[in-house]
């Protein structure tokens, strides 16, 4: 039988090194919270468990000590390896989390059903962080803005027990105290917040969050006289509060939306770093049912003389559409008169796919106008299209804001596969930023609706066709499905990570095709992430029934964005990810 404590338990592999855990941990399905412990290859005695969370891997050392016990460093000791797991226990956060999100989504957007998982999911690490800054005022311990000789009147009610506590908002504006009940005594610590919004106990460690410091103080006293127990439970806790947003209600006014009484005032958000469901004037989840008409008044639609775009149809401009609910910029797809009964055909069974497509990104139509021209109304997307503006501001548009513009695109394609509409035309050129983190997906001249019975349908010509976008099954068959729209995702990713660079260069398309059969494909941009380009690659497979669909890659697009996007992290996960916070 092993001498080894831990060679019985099922977690354990034995001798093996960091690289093999995560190989091991890869296999397994890098759930957050896997893990397994191992023998330290450096000290005698001693084991590493190795986590898994957010699709990172975390190796904590376990030492055996002179008393032949076991601790993490820092830690506990225990008699052994087997002792040092438990159960995971979730914060009160964490458990609360997913109902604090909807309520803060429905309450700030009015939005409910798919439309509010749409907003969750593409934006969940930022509302995360964002619900985390104000989930102390869910908890039963915040009391709000109450007086010191209160909260020493109510830890004083009941049972005294050391420990027992509360947090308050002191009377100067914008800080915190928290109160603790020791020896039948109540103390008072002032929680400051540095210029970076992190929150501390004087000279002690610095949180994220309240309510981090708060479960902190549970295990550690930190600077204070005893760790926290009891809540000193408030009988009336205030609801969450909402941000302030703004609302359109004329052509250049803009207005404070109304808010809940009990809102709070909070740390204003920069413009760079703003949620796309707070575009200034812009509501993208309004419901286009409301407004949209195939036969819109023309005395209602107001054509400016700027162009932001011309084609083959004739030129887009700009414009403003009067509607019930005020005054709205919008786009305006005017036809010219040239071969005017072909194009009226074309962009006709443009406005019939958008009529069908109700997706926050993908540009929304809003009617047609047959007056001094056919018009197709759209809504606006003011910072235009994605090779441009990351061309302009390649020294300010980050990796990770990258990540997040592509996430939305595969959101946006992944709705299209779900209705059996191919693009045939997806690329950086027409995905359209409405803000600078929000992009949506534009151009539908070449869409087709796929039959019930057909995983793809084929063109009867070529025409002008984007062949550099296009997949080898569309180039030689001419045979274009959801798989082939997958290819051109990979491309459009490859566009935005060369920030705005042109794929294939000078080659021309007979060369590309040649590059392509003979099994090369577009190298990796320099900023690339290396997970993105392992994206592209897996995109660009020849096969097409080899390629993910866009379920697959929404995914993988999510998971990578959710794993760089500062997520708010437990308490054992932050232990480990930063020991600056936590000895």
């Amino acid at each position: 039988m092993s001498m080894d404590p831990a060679a019985e338990l099922p977690f354990f592999y034995g001798s093996i090194s960091r690289t093999e855990a995560e190989h091991h941990l890869k296999l397994a399905g890098m759930a957050d919270g896997l893990f397994l412990l191992r023998q330290c290859l450096r000290n005698l005695g001693g084991y590493v468990l190795s986590v898994v969370w957010n699709l990172e891997f975390y190796h904590y050392s376990i030492e055996k000590q002179l008393n032949d016990t076991y601790c993490i460093t820092g830690g506990i000791a225990h008699c052994g390896p087997a002792e040092l797991y438990t159960p995971i226990r979730l914060s009160l956060f964490d458990s609360m989390k997913n109902n604090m999100l909807r309520e803060y989504v429905k309450q700030t957007w009015n939005l409910e059903g798919e439309a509010m998982e749409q907003a969750i999911i593409s934006q969940a690490p930022q509302l995360e962080k964002l619900i985390a800054t104000m989930a102390h005022e869910k908890m039963l311990w915040y009391h709000g803005k109450i007086p010191r000789q209160e909260s020493e009147r109510l830890l004083y009610c009941g049972a005294q027990t050391d420990g027992k506590f509360l947090i308050r908002d002191r009377e100067e504006s914008g800080t915190f105290a928290l109160s603790v009940m020791y020896g039948k005594n109540v103390y008072h610590y002032q929680i400051i917040q540095d210029k970076s919004g992190k929150y501390s106990i004087p000279q002690g460690l610095k949180f994220d969050s309240i309510w981090q410091l708060v479960e902190f103080l549970k295990l550690k006293p930190d600077g204070i006289l005893t760790v926290l127990g009891d809540a000193c439970v408030c009988t009336a806790p205030g609801k969450l509060p909402s941000l302030p947003t703004t609302r359109r209600t004329g052509p250049n006014s803009y207005t404070p939306a109304p808010q809940a009484a009990t809102a709070k005032a909070v740390r204003p958000v920069s413009e760079e770093h703003v949620l796309p469901m707070d575009c200034i004037g812009f509501n993208p989840y309004h419901n286009p049912n409301e407004i949209k008409k195939l036969n819109l008044d023309r005395n209602k639609l107001f054509i400016d003389e700027v162009e932001l775009g011309s084609g083959n149809f004739g030129c887009v401009k700009r414009g403003v559409l009067e509607t019930k609910t005020g005054q709205l910029d919008v786009a305006i797809k005017v036809l010219k008169s040239d071969n005017e009964k072909l194009m009226k055909e074309e962009m006709m069974r443009e406005a019939e796919i958008m009529y069908q497509l109700s997706n926050p990104f993908i540009v929304r139509m809003l009617g047609l106008c047959n007056a001094e021209s056919l018009m197709l109304v759209m809504e606006m997307a003011a910072c235009g299209p994605l090779h441009k503006f990351l061309s302009s501001n390649k020294d300010t548009v980050s990796v990770e804001e990258i990540v997040n513009l592509m996430h939305q695109v595969s959101m946006g394609m992944k709705y299209l596969e779900e209705k059996s509409f191919v693009h045939r035309d997806l690329a950086a050129r027409n995905v359209l930023l409405v803000k600078r983190q929000f992009a949506k997906i534009s151009d539908f001249g070449l869409s087709k609706a796929l039959g019930a019975d057909s995983e793809y349908y084929k063109a009867r010509s070529t025409g002008l066709w984007p062949l550099k976008w296009y997949a080898p099954e569309c180039i030689n068959y001419r045979k274009f499905s959801s798989k082939s729209d997958v290819w051109s995702f990979g491309i459009t990713m490859w566009e935005a990570f060369s920030y705005g660079g042109k794929p294939y260069k000078k080659m021309k398309q007979a060369e590309v095709n040649s590059f392509i059969e003979s099994e090369k494909r577009l190298a990796c941009p320099a900023k690339c992430p290396e997970r993105m380009y392992a994206l592209m690659q897996e995109c660009w497979i020849y096969k097409h029934e080899d390629r993910p669909d866009f379920k697959k890659v929404e995914e993988a697009m999510r998971s990578y964005h959710y794993s760089i996007s500062n997520k708010v992290k437990p308490l054992g996960a932050v232990a480990a990810a930063e020991p600056d916070m936590y000895p």
